[in-house]
């Protein structure tokens, strides 16, 4: 029995039918390299059957306290069965790019059954039609809860099904697993009233680091003041519907590494906020709804250390950066989200990077539960951002399920209530994915937003590319002779 940590356990107090709170790594896979050029059904269950033991929370479901007076627990699953949470199907006909992020929309909004362990996948077959697919893919949308995993731990799951070669040679633990007892509901309450009379205690220590940090923002702020605005409205904001919409992009990711050469200490992700920043900018202004000032995304930032590197659940922290959509130019705005992430690194650096956490876990449960119930209900909450974008670097080799090569590999994200799109960035075997997830009332139109994001990638590429141009000597006719006499190999005598 595990207990949630307080940052987890709001994933868990947030869940609601507008607003489930699982994420979605999906994958499409090639067979033709699986022995015999074939994966079976059953030879997924097997590959998961057989990971189980390197992977324990797929078998444990999550139990709250009564009155939620405590964090919830992880406890053994004492009726797990594994074919309850591996599904299959078929995507209905044209069975093309747009069928498929439809189908994968659909199963993502719908909520979790939170009494069994929070995982689900689909197996998909019938990709007939889906651009860039060889024959025969198959791909699979795997949903698990976020107070299970973040993106660190989340690719951690990620690599214990999948494989680094077609023909796995991975030593498989023997699998001796045995259901523990659950608690019963007064073991809950004695130890929700223990950590109960402890929590003054962390406020009171989390209260003598928060007043220095204070006083470092302030005076942060006060050097910048430029960085500190207001966040506009956009129609991404307010309450959520049930639905959504689903966008899978795959680019090339050469494009964004030569964007840190035009802009000296630009970063890969510096470059992935220019483009989400241009595709808003290019759709708001379609639908002539672009707010004069600059939009604002927010960040998860991984703050593991090598204590906790392979800790399940979520351990990050989040910041806030300006986007610069009022700037046309894409290297210019580059430059902008450069300065603004060294302001943002430099604020996350002064807060400190587990204060939100320790703020969390001196909350009593109770409240924190009460909070986010109450929130819900609302409809409305006041969120410092216009959207979210997390970028996590993803293997650079290919992957294998049950022999089948992953060819593309995307993640689906959350919406809340005040932020209705959201952009998951990963990267795998030299592409980068853009998987977009929106409310369906505030992006009716997807294929548009993704010709928004596309173009916005383009721009930056060919604008990166004249700087370049511009920024390298030109070579002469008479210096490129020299050169080759300088490489031609001297004959010998």
């Amino acid at each position: 029995m595990r207990q949630l940590a307080a940052f987890d356990s709001l994933m868990v107090y947030g869940e609601s039918g507008r607003t489930p709170m699982h994420v979605s790594p999906f994958f499409i896979y090639d067979q033709s390299t699986a022995p015999n050029g074939l994966v079976r059904f059953k030879d997924i269950l097997k590959t998961f059957q057989d990971r189980l033991p390197l992977a324990p929370v797929l078998r444990q479901r999550l139990m709250r306290v009564p009155l939620d007076l405590d964090e919830p627990y992880w406890v053994d699953a004492v009726d797990f069965d594994l074919e309850h949470h591996i599904r299959h199907l078929a995507l209905p006909k044209p069975g093309d790019r747009r069928q498929l992020s439809i189908l994968i929309a659909r199963i993502h909004a719908y909520p979790m059954d939170l009494n069994r362990p929070p995982w689900d996948a689909f197996v998909i077959e019938g990709l007939d039609n889906v651009d860039g697919v060889p024959p025969g893919s198959f791909a699979m949308l795997l949903r698990i809860h976020h107070a299970a995993i973040d993106g660190h731990s989340g690719h951690a799951i990620l690599q214990v099904i999948h494989d680094l070669e077609a023909i796995s040679t991975r030593q498989i633990p023997a699998d001796d697993w045995v259901a523990r007892p659950e608690p019963s509901r007064r073991d809950l309450l004695r130890r929700a009233y223990v950590n109960l009379l402890t929590k003054p205690r962390k406020l009171l220590k989390v209260a003598n680091d928060v007043f220095p940090a204070v006083k470092r923002v302030r005076e942060l702020k006060r050097q910048h003041p430029d960085e500190h605005r207001s966040v506009p409205q956009t129609r991404f904001g307010g309450r959520l519907s049930p639905h959504r919409v689903v966008l899978l992009v795959t680019l090339d990711m050469g494009g964004l590494r030569s964007a840190k050469y035009a802009v000296p200490g630009a970063t890969v992700n510096d470059a992935v906020v220019t483009i989400v920043a241009g595709a808003m900018r290019r759709y708001l202004l379609a639908k002539d709804h672009l707010p004069e000032q600059s939009m604002t995304t927010v960040m998860p930032i991984n703050i593991r250390t090598e204590a906790d590197r392979n800790a399940p659940g979520n351990v990050v922290s989040i910041t806030t950066l300006d986007m610069h959509s009022d700037i046309i130019d894409p290297l210019q705005r580059l430059r902008a989200i450069h300065e603004s992430a060294i302001y943002s690194k430099a604020y996350h650096n002064a807060v400190g990077a587990r204060i939100m956490s320790d703020v969390a876990e001196s909350i009593p449960a109770g409240i924190m539960s009460a909070g986010a119930r109450a929130a819900a209900s609302a409809g409305v909450m006041k969120i410092p951002a216009n959207t979210i974008v997390t970028n996590v670097p993803g293997p650079q080799v290919p992957l294998y399920l049950a022999g089948a090569k992953v060819i593309e590999f995307h993640a689906v994200g959350i919406l809340l209530d005040g932020l209705g799109l959201f952009h998951a960035v990963n990267s795998y075997c030299g592409n980068i994915s853009f998987t977009v997830l929106a409310d369906r009332k505030m992006l009716p139109d997807p294929a548009f937003y993704e010709e928004c994001l596309r173009a916005s990638y383009a721009e930056l590429v060919q604008a990166v590319a004249v700087a370049t141009a511009k920024a390298s000597p030109p070579v002469t006719a008479a210096k490129t002779t020299v050169a080759a006499a300088k490489r031609r190999p001297r004959r010998k005598s």
